[in-house]
């Protein structure tokens, strides 16, 4: 069931990232990414009305509010690496390094999956080295800053799994509204300071929304599927979540693919059989 709810939220974040990845290219990623954490914020704090789930103690808010920073210093990285460069590149890079951390974190926590896990996590990082281009070949170039600003946000989200996993299940869903308020107030700041200006069609920035609603979203699925798995198992499937950003951009935006690309996401496909065992053993 873990294992389950993690490919949801890969799947949810992968549209999520396709989404503020278009609009990022028609608008400040600044602005976007901003517009998306408001629009995630107000669902949330809905959330936390229609539970009726108390406000928890201090330190699961603080959790909330580490993964607040780090997503939104991801976001912008994120969003600014979308814009100036291919889908098929950017998303892999970032999932890879967003998924190392924690697993590396979660085994030296002590975590022991099953043996064929490690498999699968190997497949992982062969998927995105191919997908990405790091080995083979891609139609697409992508400066290598902007490769620079996708391994920035693979830090920054790693970080964002890291801390939800360390919440309890009695915190409910505090801890990403916690989130949500420090990311608003960070990149609002970050905005008002380089005075970004707010511009595009109303398409756009409802492209933007669209994008925080599901970011919310793939995040309580996340919560769900860390709080009943093992942490080292459940990034790797929510890792996966290029695959959708990737489906997307292939099949909306044109982007061309390579044999070896093709193989890395069937190697991506691949690594997500092999941790569903581990999961289910």
């Amino acid at each position: 069931m873990p294992i389950a709810f993690a490919f949801a939220c890969a799947v949810v974040y992968g549209i999520a990232d396709y989404c503020g990845g278009r609009a990022s290219r028609a608008a400040p990623s600044i602005a976007i990414s901003l517009f998306g954490q408001v629009g995630s914020l107000i669902v949330g704090l809905v959330g936390v009305i229609a539970l009726g789930t108390a406000i928890p103690a201090f330190g699961q808010l603080a959790w909330g509010g580490l993964a607040g920073v780090a997503s939104a210093l991801a976001l912008a990285s994120f969003y600014h690496a979308l814009s100036h460069g291919a889908m098929t590149v950017v998303a892999p890079i970032t999932a890879v390094t967003s998924s190392s951390l924690p697993v590396a974190f979660g085994l030296l926590r002590g975590e022991r999956p099953a043996a064929i896990a490690y498999l699968g996590m190997a497949l992982a990082v062969g998927a995105v080295a191919l997908v990405s281009g790091a080995i083979g070949a891609r139609h697409t170039a992508t400066p290598r800053s902007t490769m620079l600003f996708a391994l920035a946000a693979g830090l920054g989200f790693g970080v964002i799994f890291i801390a939800l996993g360390e919440t309890t299940s009695a915190s409910g869903i505090w801890p990403l509204v916690s989130s949500r308020m420090v990311s608003v107030v960070l990149i609002g700041s970050i905005a008002w300071a380089t005075r970004t200006p707010v511009r595009g069609h109303g398409s756009i920035w409802r492209l933007g929304a669209v994008a925080g609603i599901l970011d919310m979203t793939a995040n309580l699925l996340y919560l769900v599927a860390v709080r009943r798995g093992l942490l080292s198992l459940v990034v790797v499937v929510a890792g996966l979540y290029p695959v959708s950003t990737v489906a997307l951009a292939f099949r909306l935006d044109g982007e061309r693919v390579t044999r070896s690309q093709a193989a890395g996401m069937a190697m991506a496909l691949g690594a997500l059989v092999l941790v569903s065992l581990a999961g289910s053993g």
